[in-house]
């Protein structure tokens, strides 16, 4: 799907022995796995509403890389609205990028771009797990070095020096797809960055969040999705199989300052959001003055940002900020859209832990909300 091709790999081989084999490497192709009724799934009352429109659950668009501007892009001396730290801004210019009208973009699949963090579903000891995304960064001295590099402005190329220069990470961490490579080393990005995985092991402390919205003994995912009538949105749990090489997107109360207002923190909440799922609808012109007025002037414009999904596998966006809009927003599209919840626990053989979202919304299981911040979990309720 990134261009790199990889030889057959077993599942249950390690991490650490899919590098060696891959001689640095980790190109796993993306595997299309059938959606229809799996064992264990839960079965919506709303079927006829709620069937995903796809025949499988392996989406066009797995993000994998960092996605590029749809627009070309431009650079103010003035402070950014997205990082109270940065003395700059990158702001979308009106003459869409080179590379998104040579990947059609005019035909692209539109969909909202999530506010949360990003993950990957593939097999870990041989079962399906979740992983969370972790890149291989440089160390401050070499960071202090690439800055410096950066800001000279100078046009020839900043040397790494691969085997000094980037912090180690666990044995367990793999590349993402797609990760260039010269003679058997990966190469970072043009950040500085080798994008990759790490697996959301139990017990992990610093992933007890995305650990809620998983349960391994059961190989469960809790997953938000769209019904296909009545902007209906569903809550419901996904066998961890069928998620198999999909990246997703993690939303809740704890992730990225809870843009979204989901649950409290008496009572928090998480939950996957499957990239390229929230499509939408209505077309939208490629232009910034018509994609300023979405953005400002109607309820599906309150959004952090757009990805085109194009018919080549190639994904562009737009965020907010490209067009000095702010992010967050009040009433963002996502929570203004009503909600089913069809979590049934009692189909299933888990005990899920005391923090799992999954028994948050087991307590409301059948209900429907006009609205999803109208959600009234159980403190609420209480109250």
């Amino acid at each position: 799907m990134w261009g790199v091709t990889a030889p057959s790999v077993s599942c249950g081989q390690t991490p650490a022995e899919l590098r060696r084999r891959l001689g640095g490497i980790v190109a796993l192709s993306a595997r299309e796995v059938t959606a229809g009724p799996a064992p264990g799934a839960d079965s919506c009352p709303h079927s006829e509403l709620c069937t995903p429109a796809k025949t499988t659950m392996q989406r066009p668009g797995s993000v994998q890389q960092k996605i590029p501007t749809a627009f070309s892009t431009a650079v103010r001396d003035e402070p950014a609205t997205k990082r109270h730290n940065q003395s700059y801004r990158v702001l979308a210019t009106g003459e869409l990028s080179l590379k998104a009208l040579e990947a059609g973009i005019h035909n692209a699949i539109v969909t909202e771009k999530v506010d949360g963090s990003c993950c990957y579903v593939t097999k870990y000891k041989d079962s399906p797990y979740l992983w969370a995304r972790l890149d291989r960064k440089p160390t401050k001295q070499a960071e202090k070095r690439f800055r410096r590099f950066q800001s000279s402005k100078t046009s020839t190329e900043f040397a790494w020096n691969l085997d000094d220069d980037f912090r180690t990470v666990t044995e367990s961490w793999i590349p993402a797809h797609g990760v260039p490579q010269v003679n058997g080393r990966l190469q970072p990005d043009e950040n500085g960055h080798i994008p990759g995985w790490v697996p959301v092991e139990r017990g992990s402390k610093p992933y007890c969040w995305h650990l809620s919205a998983v349960n391994y003994d059961a190989g469960l995912a809790l997953v938000l999705r769209p019904c296909s009538e009545k902007n209906l949105l569903e809550i419901t749990v996904v066998p961890l199989m069928e998620l198999l090489e999909q990246t997703l997107e993690l939303v809740g109360t704890h992730i990225n300052g809870n843009p979204y207002g989901l649950g409290n923190k008496k009572q928090p909440v998480h939950f996957l959001i499957s990239h390229g799922s929230l499509q939408i609808e209505k077309p939208l012109m490629l232009n910034l003055t018509d994609l300023i007025t979405w953005f400002e002037g109607s309820p599906e414009g309150k959004v952090e940002g757009i990805v085109w999904h194009c018919k080549n596998g190639v994904l562009f966006k737009l965020h907010r900020h490209h067009l000095g809009l702010q992010w967050p927003v009040q009433d963002p599209y996502l929570t203004a859209r009503p909600l089913f919840v069809n979590v049934d626990l009692t189909r299933y053989e888990c005990d899920p832990e005391t923090k799992s979202s999954f028994l948050v919304f087991a307590r409301l299981n059948g209900k429907q909300f006009d609205h999803f911040k109208d959600t009234l979990w159980e403190t609420d309720a209480a109250s």
